[in-house]
């Protein structure tokens, strides 16, 4: 990215859903351009480059898009287990990184690649999407101003049922599945930063976690709940999954309301209105905030990297590297609780 040309050039490090939808969503973003895209095959990244406008730099293997110098950043969207290679090869490669969640498959991983980031002195972000939308820091503001007084209990949820695909990502414990990794970071991430916004801080991480769960034949997590405390005396209760089907919300629940997100994880993809509702003890009606974004979601995710490209991470609500190790700490926890391992013992 020169002076002259202050657009970010993207390069797409593997072709799935994900990558797709971070596609469009740099399409639709303000700071940045589709550069290249890396597969395993090239057949598979000129599908995707033809896909998503023409992208004009296709690479036939992550090594060459890597070595691509027309790239000024690498959107890694490969299966969880690869992330630290090539969120690694990414960094010593000079690319800017923003690497889907989880970051890695536990705390070391994270610690290594936030490392990898740091002597490279390049961008590092995990890809949480829904913490760069305007809808989150609406929550944050809300939270930090006292709009339901002083927080005690977080409630927050993201469960879904794959079906039986035990040869999927999802259900396959060699590619990093079950619901805690997959899904799991979402409930506790938002938990993180709402107890952090009720004390005035970025995040919070938790002092005790305890959980319950079942694993699948695979071994992996299918569904699984947590009780977490804050600092504060605030309480969470979390639950995520990938083999059933559960409403899907948060709910902060403080001394003077509650605050309702009916959408918390992918609000307004592709622009528009989200609501957030408070409850309180006086009035029946709960009143209705609306929030309204002209971003695509997945492209303020690409702007929120381009904003904060010079500091070297981002700043809240999206997720700074410090926070990042406490979530994956956090996680590391969960997964402990329900007996939930992906190394040999």
């Amino acid at each position: 990215m020169t002076k002259q040309d202050t657009k970010l050039n993207w390069g797409i490090l593997a072709t799935g859903h994900i990558a797709g939808a971070f596609a469009e969503g740099v399409q639709h973003c303000q700071s940045g351009r589709l550069a290249a895209v890396g597969s395993r095959s090239q057949e598979s990244a000129d599908r995707f480059a033809e896909q998503f406008g023409g992208i004009p730099n296709r690479h036939p293997s992550y090594e060459s898009l890597l070595a691509d110098p027309d790239v000024d950043a690498i959107y890694i969207a490969t299966p969880h287990p690869l992330h630290r290679e090539w969120a690694i090869r990414a960094a010593e490669a000079g690319k800017h990184i923003l690497c889907e969640k989880p970051i890695g498959m536990d705390s070391s991983e994270a610690e290594e690649i936030i490392a990898a980031a740091r002597e490279n002195d390049v961008f590092l972000m995990e890809a949480y999407m829904y913490r760069c939308s305007a809808q989150t820091a609406e929550i944050v503001r809300l939270i930090s101003e006292g709009a339901i007084g002083e927080v005690k209990s977080i409630e927050a949820s993201f469960s879904f049922d794959i079906g039986p695909n035990p040869e999927g990502r999802h259900l396959n414990k060699a590619l990093g599945g079950g619901g805690i990794l997959d899904v799991g970071g979402y409930p506790m991430s938002m938990a993180m930063l709402v107890a952090g916004a009720a004390r005035g801080e970025a995040y919070a991480e938790p002092e005790v976690i305890k959980a319950v769960g079942s694993l699948g034949e695979s071994g992996v997590d299918e569904y699984t709940s947590a009780v977490a405390l804050f600092p504060g005396g605030i309480t969470a209760r979390l639950s995520c999954g990938v083999a059933l089907d559960e409403p899907i919300n948060v709910s902060i629940a403080g001394t003077e309301g509650r605050l309702f997100v009916p959408l918390p994880w992918k609000p307004a993809q592709k622009g528009g209105a989200t609501q957030l509702h408070i409850f309180r003890a006086d009035n029946e009606v709960p009143e209705v905030i609306e929030v309204i974004s002209g971003d695509y979601l997945y492209g303020a995710e690409a702007d929120t990297v381009a904003r904060f490209l010079e500091a070297r991470q981002a700043q809240s609500p999206a997720m700074c590297l410090e926070e990042t190790l406490g979530l994956m700490r956090a996680l590391d926890l969960w997964k402990r609780e329900i007996g939930l391992s992906y190394k040999e013992e």
